[in-house]
């Protein structure tokens, strides 16, 4: 029995699920366009997709636009391909202002690995999402996972600060600086800084370069200094929590709860290297290479990939309660005659928006203590 048959999936998408974990990238395609466009059965689709994640290393690029995202990605997926492994990638593309779908505008610049099959690129669209990731893109990522992807690399539309949200689903992320940019070390310096992992100075060759690579040295020795970034910012808290990256102002490397064999590399904690290079040759790809394999291992050993899953997880069940009670709500609202009349009504001074979110969510607070009186009951009945 299939892992789809188990969860009541759809015999055609059982076949898909099937075709998908055989290797066959026109499955991998229509699988990411059904999560893409949230047709019917997906969810049934994605669960079954867990059992089959976990092996892939999830890189991120992002940065400003115009800093060489695109070409750097298409060189480094070249690059994996010489050392015999397969790849994916993710480009999340402004969204078409009519359609809401990409714009494609990365693919065009992603010339390296036209034809070779173990190199799978996808366009995605951003659909207005603040960070720049669709809920869409974490569940894409699975589907790359599942299918045997070795490298998942996701390139960002680069909208700047709002880019944080690459934190949630890649392992690594590399924020690329163009030279001689004062203003974006600025920009980076007001929070970018905390999500980078490792620092790409692409177009290296132009002048301004060497000013830029001082400038981010010193971002992240005042980092260290301060508590942000650095060493202290890329480990295992005594909480388990990954880097504080979710707010709660824990410093990184902390690891009072680690093993004895991860405790020491907890400690010594993660300083972003920084990486020269020049994407459109080639000149230094094989150095961002092996920092990217260096913060690997370094999750690995000190215990930080395992917790950043947990977070992962954690975050993708906040996400999906959100838009499940999300929809509830909007039937509900619909059921009290729809918020255009409600909205009226506010504005007629017969009501307020607070009565009305209160006696919105009256019936699903009572299902919700419903339920939870039918569960003590039962535990009340087992000896």
């Amino acid at each position: 029995m299939t892992a789809g048959t188990e969860s009541g999936m759809d015999p055609d998408d059982e076949s898909l699920l099937e075709a998908l974990l055989a290797g066959e990238h026109r499955a991998l395609a229509r699988t990411i366009s059904k999560i893409e466009n949230r047709s019917p059965g997906y969810r049934d689709l994605i669960s079954a997709l867990y059992a089959h994640t976990g092996q892939a290393d999830v890189i991120g690029i992002t940065g400003s636009p115009g800093a060489g995202k695109s070409t750097l990605v298409d060189k480094l997926a070249e690059a994996y391909r010489e050392r015999g492994e397969t790849v994916g990638i993710i480009a999340i593309d402004p969204s078409s202002p009519f359609t809401g779908g990409a714009v494609l505008g990365d693919r065009i610049r992603m010339a390296s690995t036209v034809g070779d099959m173990d190199v799978f690129v996808r366009s995605m669209s951003a659909r207005g999402t603040l960070g720049g990731l669709s809920t869409a893109t974490a569940d894409a990522v699975k589907a790359m996972d599942a299918f045997g992807k070795d490298k998942i690399i996701i390139e960002t539309v680069g909208a700047g600060q709002n880019e944080i949200d690459i934190v949630r689903t890649a392992d690594t992320v590399a924020v690329l600086v163009p030279p001689g940019s004062g203003d974006d070390v600025q920009t980076l310096k007001a929070g970018i800084l905390e999500i980078a992992d490792v620092f790409v100075v692409n177009k290296a060759d132009r002048d301004g370069a060497d000013r830029t690579v001082r400038e981010l040295r010193d971002m992240i020795s005042l980092g260290e200094e301060n508590g942000v970034g650095g060493g202290g910012h890329h480990g295992v808290d005594a909480m388990g929590d990954v880097g504080g990256r979710d707010g709660g102002g824990d410093t990184w490397g902390d690891a009072t709860e680690a093993s004895a064999d991860d405790e020491d590399a907890a400690a010594e904690g993660w300083t972003p290297p920084i990486v020269e290079t020049v994407a459109t040759t080639g000149t230094g790809v094989d150095d961002f290479m092996d920092e990217l394999a260096n913060h690997r291992a370094y999750l690995v050993d000190s215990g930080a990939r395992a917790e950043k899953a947990r977070q992962r997880s954690a975050e993708e069940i906040r996400t999906l309660l959100r838009e499940d009670v999300h929809s509830l709500l909007e039937d509900e609202l619909a059921a009290a005659g729809g918020v255009d009349d409600l909205a009226e009504a506010v504005r007629t001074g017969e009501t307020d928006p607070y009565t009305i979110a209160d006696e919105v969510l009256e019936p699903v607070a009572a299902c919700i203590e419903h339920l939870e009186t039918d569960a003590d009951d039962r535990s009340d009945d087992e000896p």
